[in-house]
C-alpha cells in the first residue's frame, strides 16, 4: 500500500517579501525562491543567472593526463575507441566524444556493449575485439571505474585505457593512463553530480584548453548533453542545470539531422521542450535501443549527417520504443499478480521473480511496482543458471546498501543509493530476499515512505496563468529542482468527466463559491477511488498552455488525499500492522493502537454491507469511519476473513471485497488473530 507522506514546505512571508522588494521581482516567485532557500544573493544569481557557469576541467582528477593521452593519440593517429554503455546517459556520451574526435581528424571509432551477452561496462571479449581492430587507446563514458580486470587486459594487448566515469568507485582504481571520476577521493572539482555526459563534456573543455570554449561547447554539444543529464536522472542543480538549461535551447534548433528526426517521429517538434518533456519523449526512445535491441543505432541516429538515415533510424528507435511498451506491460501484470499471491507486498523490499523476463525492462518495472506499493523493489529475471535483476527505491533507503550486505551471495552487483543491479545463482533467490529484508529490518524497522512535498497552499480563487509563468522562470525542472506542487485543501468534488477517449479525467472542485477544473492523465473514471460529495486535499501543478491563441492555465493533479487524512499517523498504522503480519514482536502501545473493539468491528463491517459492490479504496473508506485507522481496518478484514465472513483481496490501496451470508450467529470474540493481537493468544 503506498500511502505518501505529505509534508508542506514552511514559508517565512517576512523573507518573501523582502526578497520581493530588494530585487524587485513578483510576490509568487519571491515566495517560490524563499521556500526553496534560493532567497540569499549568490544563490539567487546562479540559479536565475544567465551566463555558463563552470568549474575548471582541470581541477577534476587525472583530466590533464586525459587530455595528453587523447591529444597525443589524434596526433600519432593511433585508433580510438569510444566504449560507451547502452542507456541515454551512455549513448549521447559516446556521440559527443566520437563526434567530436571526428571534427580533430581522429581515426576514431565507437563501442556500445549489447545489454544481452555482454551487459554493462567493459568486458573481456570486447577489448579483445578492440584490440585485434588495431585500437591502441580506448575511452570510456559513463563506465570503467570497476574495470579493473578488463583494463589490466587492455594494458597486455599494448591497449592503453582513458577512463571517464561517473560512477562510485568500489576499491582499487583500475590502472589506467588516466580515471577522471569526481567521486574519487583525491578529486578537487567542486561539482560532484555529473552524469556520463556530463564528465564528457567537462572533458571537452579540457581538450579545447580555453575556459572560454564553454559556450561554444554548449552551442555545439548542449543539446546532446542534455538528453544524457536528463535521462540519468542526475540533480538538475550546479552544472547539470547549465547543461540542460542551454541544452534544451540548442534542441528545439537543432541542426543535427538525428536529433530534428527523432523530436519529429516522437511528436516533440515544433513544440516547447522542457526537462520533463524530453525526459518522456526522448529519454524512453534512446533507451529503448538498448533495452530491446542494438543500442549503437541511437549513436548513428545523433552523430549522422544524412537526412534519410537519421528518418529511418527515428522510425526503428521508435518502433522499438512502442516493443519496449509491450514487453513492459504483460511484465509488470505478471509481476504485480506474483507480489499478491506471495504477499511480497508485506515484504520491506520487495524482491519478485520470473522466468526468462526481459532484462532490459525489468528496471521500468521495478520502478513501476515501487510507485504502486510505495517500498523498494528487486525484480529479477531467472534463468537456468544466473538470474539477473534491477532495483529501484525510495528516499531514505539506499538499496545499494542493501545489495551490499548480501553480497556473498552475488556474482555481480553494482549501483547508488536509488537503484541496483544484480547477477546471482538462480539457487540463491530466496536467501537474496532474505538477506535484503534483513539488513532493511535491522536498519529500517519503519521504512521510509515516499513523500509528496507541496511548496506552499493556494486558495483556488487566486490562480492565475501569470503564475504559472512566473513559476516557468525555475525551469529546467528534475531531480534536486522538482517542478513546484501546490496544496488545495478541502475542496468538495463536484464533477468527473471522461476526456481523451475516456483515458483521462477532468474534474471539478468548489470552495467557498470558486470552481475550478483539474485534469487527471492516465487515469479512467473506474480507476478514479473517489466520488462526487467527496471532500478532498489536492497537490497540483500549475502550468500555462495555449487555448485558442490565448495563454490558459491548466491545473493538473499529482496527489490526491481524503480531507484531514493523517498521513504520518497512518503510515505508523501500517507499519505496525506490516510488523504484526510478519509476525514480528509489537509494543504494547502498538498492540492497543491496532486493536479494533467490538464497535470499532461493528462500523467497519455495517460500512462494507453499505457499499454499492466494486472495489473499495481503503484510504477513503477508513476516513469515513472515525476511529478508525488504516491498520485497524485491516486487522478488521483480516478477522471477518477469518471467521468466515467475507473474502477479500488486496491491490494496493484497493481492497475488493465479497461478504459471505450467514445462516447464524458468528463469535466475532472467538478470533485467534484478535487474540493473539491482544496477547492473550
Amino acid at each position: 500500500m503506498n500511502i505518501r507522506n505529505w509534508v508542506v514546505r514552511p514559508l517565512i512571508k517576512d523573507r518573501a517579501a523582502a526578497l520581493a522588494e530588494s530585487r524587485g521581482l513578483p510576490p509568487f516567485l519571491s515566495v517560490l525562491l524563499t521556500i526553496r532557500g534560493l532567497d540569499e544573493p549568490d544563490a539567487l544569481d546562479r540559479f536565475l543567472g544567465e551566463e555558463a557557469a563552470f568549474s575548471d576541467p582541470l581541477l577534476m582528477a587525472d583530466m590533464e593526463k586525459a587530455t595528453e593521452r587523447i591529444n597525443r593519440a589524434v596526433e600519432e593517429m593511433e585508433r580510438i575507441a569510444v566504449y560507451g554503455d547502452y542507456d541515454a546517459d551512455g549513448v549521447t556520451a559516446t556521440a559527443m566524444l566520437y563526434a567530436y574526435l571526428e571534427t580533430r581528424g581522429a581515426d576514431v571509432l565507437y563501442y556500445i556493449p549489447q545489454r544481452e551477452g555482454e551487459g554493462y561496462g567493459m568486458n573481456a571479449g570486447a577489448v579483445e575485439k578492440l584490440a585485434g581492430m588495431g585500437v591502441r587507446l580506448i575511452v570510456t563514458v559513463d563506465n570503467g571505474i570497476a574495470s579493473v580486470e578488463e583494463t589490466a587486459l587492455a594494458k597486455r594487448l599494448g591497449v592503453d585505457v582513458v577512463i571517464t566515469d561517473h560512477h562510485r568507485p568500489q576499491g582499487a582504481l583500475p590502472e589506467a593512463e588516466a580515471v577522471v571520476d569526481a567521486y574519487r577521493e583525491d578529486d578537487r572539482s567542486p561539482f560532484k553530480g555529473l552524469c556520463g555526459a556530463g564528465v564528457v563534456f567537462k572533458l571537452l573543455m579540457a581538450l579545447e584548453g580555453e575556459m572560454s570554449a564553454a559556450e561554444d561547447l554548449l552551442e555545439t554539444y548542449g543539446d546532446i548533453a542534455a538528453i544524457g543529464t536528463v535521462g540519468d536522472v542526475v540533480p538538475l542543480v550546479g552544472e547539470n542545470r547549465t547543461i540542460v538549461k542551454y541544452g534544451l535551447r540548442a534542441l528545439q534548433n537543432s541542426e543535427r539531422p538525428g536529433v530534428r528526426a527523432l523530436l519529429e517521429a516522437s511528436g516533440a517538434a515544433g513544440k516547447p521542450l522542457t526537462a520533463t518533456g524530453a525526459a518522456f519523449s526522448l529519454v524512453p526512445r534512446i533507451n529503448a535501443t538498448g533495452r530491446m535491441g542494438a543500442p549503437e543505432r541511437a549513436v548513428r541516429l545523433l552523430v549522422t549527417l544524412d537526412e534519410e538515415e537519421a528518418a529511418a533510424l527515428a522510425e526503428e528507435i521508435c518502433g522499438e520504443n512502442e516493443e519496449r511498451r509491450r514487453v513492459e506491460n504483460e511484465i509488470a501484470e505478471e509481476a504485480f499478480a506474483r507480489i499478491e499471491q506471495e504477499r511480497l507486498s508485506r515484504d520491506r523490499v520487495i524482491v519478485v521473480s520470473g522466468d526468462g523476463w526481459h532484462h532490459g525492462v525489468i528496471g521500468i518495472v521495478a520502478s513501476r511496482v515501487v510507485e504502486r506499493y510505495g517500498r523498494p523493489c528487486i525484480v529479477l529475471s531467472r534463468g537456468e543458471r544466473e538470474t539477473k535483476g534491477s532495483g529501484r527505491s525510495v528516499e531514505g533507503f539506499s538499496l545499494f546498501a542493501a545489495v551490499l550486505s548480501a553480497r556473498d551471495l552475488l556474482l555481480r552487483f553494482g549501483g547508488h543509493p536509488m537503484a541496483a543491479g544484480v547477477t546471482m545463482k538462480t539457487e540463491n533467490i530466496e536467501a537474496f530476499r532474505n538477506a535484503v529484508n534483513r539488513y532493511a529490518a535491522e536498519h529500517h524497522p519503519r521504512m521510509p515512505a515516499v513523500t509528496t512535498t507541496v511548496d506552499c497552499r493556494l486558495n483556488p480563487a487566486s490562480l492565475s496563468a501569470a503564475m504559472a509563468d512566473e513559476i516557468a522562470r525555475l525551469e529546467p525542472f528534475g531531480t534536486g529542482n522538482p517542478q513546484p506542487v501546490f496544496g488545495l485543501f478541502r475542496m468538495k468534488l463536484t464533477g468527473i468527466a471522461p476526456v481523451g477517449g475516456g483515458g483521462h479525467l477532468r474534474l471539478t472542485f468548489e470552495k467557498n463559491g470558486a470552481v475550478q477544473t483539474v485534469m487527471k492523465f492516465r487515469t479512467t473514471a473506474e480507476e478514479f477511488p473517489y466520488r462526487v460529495g467527496d471532500t478532498a486535499d489536492l497537490a497540483v501543478e500549475l502550468e500555462n498552455r495555449t487555448y485558442r491563441g490565448q495563454p490558459s492555465l491548466s491545473v493538473i493533479l499529482r496527489d490526491i488525499r481524503p480531507s484531514g487524512f493523517d498521513s504520518e499517523k497512518e503510515l505508523v498504522s501500517l507499519a505496525d500492522f506490516e510488523r504484526f503480519a510478519r509476525g514480528e514482536p509489537l509494543e504494547q502501545s502498538a498492540r492497543e493502537a491496532l486493536l479494533p473493539d467490538r464497535a470499532a468491528l461493528a462500523a467497519v463491517y455495517r460500512a462494507l454491507r453499505g457499499e454499492a459492490g466494486g472495489p473499495i479504496f481503503l484510504p477513503r473508506f477508513a476516513a469515513r469511519l472515525p476511529g478508525v485507522s488504516l491498520g485497524k481496518l485491516l486487522v478488521a478484514l483480516a478477522v471477518f476473513r477469518e471467521r468466515g465472513l467475507l473474502a477479500y483481496s488486496l491491490s494496493g490501496e484497493t481492497a475488493e471485497v465479497r461478504l459471505i451470508e450467514q445462516t447464524g450467529k458468528t463469535d466475532i470474540g472467538a478470533s485467534p488473530l484478535l487474540r493473539r493481537l491482544s496477547g492473550n493468544a
